[in-house]
Formats: C-alpha cells, structure tokens, sequence
C-alpha cells in the first residue's frame, strides 16, 4: 500500500520531503509531480527499483531511462557533452525536455540503451521536484506514468493512488503539473533528433 503525502506546490514541507526520500533511499518507488505531468522514479542503481518501472509500464530493454537532475552542473557528471550541445542543452534547461545523449560510466549498465549506450537526462522546472533531488543529493531514475494502452499520463496524486496502491511505495500529490510529457530530442549523433513532441518547444531543433 502506497504512502500518500500531500505536498504544498510552491512551498514544499521539509518534514514530509525527507520522509519521501527516505522512502526512496530504502528502495521505494514512487510517483511525483514534475513540469511536464508526472513520473515514477527511484534511487540510481536501484535495480529492482528500475525492474518494477519496466514491469508497471511493460517497458523493453530499448527504453531510455531518464536521470532527473537538479541542475546542469549534476546532469554533466552522468553524460559526454561536446561543446555544441552544451549550449543548446543550457539554454533548455530547467525546462520540459529529455536529452538523449552517450553516457559516462557512472551511469548504471542496466540503465543503458543495449546498443547505443545512451541515456535521458532532464532538469524539471519544478518547485517540489526539485526540492526532492536537493534532499536526495543525487539524480533521480525516472519513467513518465503513462500506463500500459493508454495515451494520456496519470497527473491527479488520488487517481495514482486509487489505480497503482499495490505497486508503488509512495505517492507525492502537488497539486496538477500538466498533462503534456517532454519534449525529448536526441543529442547523440552528428544532428539532433527530434523523438517525441511534447511541452518544450521543438522548434530549436528541426
């Protein structure tokens, strides 16, 4: 059964952020608010925390799990950054969009695309968001909530908890915080890739 913390969007409890990433830190997943709808996310190199992801949203080796990091300064310690997309990515961020992009090795394998070795990164513009990954002091593994055959994410805290109880460990309810996924644009070849069109405007990049 899932905890539920309700959380205030702007100004977020120290108390109640501590108990969550407790929670995190003993290997719990959770759902939580982000600028572009909500996510399930983990500790890194939570193995079973990555497992349990894959197995709620019935995700293939070929995913791109994403680092949510608290700014650009972390994001750079898990990801190959030449100088070019350096400047595209600091001038997108905080903001909603995923960069794909070769990882270092401190990115977990399990994490990896099988074959290009690639990871997502992202920084939130989001208050409580980010408030848990200054607690935590490390990114956090991340997955949109968008369940299995549905096209919409999960953005109400009571409807996640109603719906995925027995699978999460804890619920974060800040309030709405969208319905509209990231923008997620390759970075990983010789030009960037536009994947998938969502909140950040993909317009830099095409």
């Amino acid at each position: 059964m899932a905890r539920y913390y309700d959380v205030h969007p702007d100004n977020p409890q120290p108390r109640i952020l501590r108990q969550v990433v407790g929670l995190v830190r003993d290997g719990g997943l959770i759902a939580y608010p982000t600028d572009s709808c909500c996510a399930l996310g983990c500790q890194l190199g939570d193995r079973r925390g990555l497992d349990r992801i894959r197995d709620i949203r019935r995700l293939d080796e070929r995913h791109h799990f994403t680092l949510v990091c608290r700014d650009f300064a972390q994001l750079g310690q898990f990801v190959q950054i030449s100088n070019a997309v350096f400047r595209l990515v600091k001038s997108c961020i905080p903001g909603s969009y995923t960069f794909i992009l070769p990882a270092t090795r401190e990115v977990p394998r399990r994490m990896l695309h099988p074959r290009k070795r690639t990871v997502g990164v992202r920084v939130p513009d989001h208050a409580v968001a980010q408030a848990l990954l200054a607690e935590l002091g490390e990114p956090m593994v991340s997955s949109t909530l968008i369940l299995p055959g549905e096209e919409e994410p999960l953005t109400q805290g009571w409807e996640i908890k109603e719906r995925l109880d027995h699978v999460l460990d804890g619920v974060v309810d800040a309030g709405d915080c969208g319905k509209e996924p990231t923008t997620v644009v390759d970075l990983s070849g010789d030009e960037p890739e536009v994947l998938r069109r969502g909140a950040g405007d993909p317009s830099r990049f095409e």
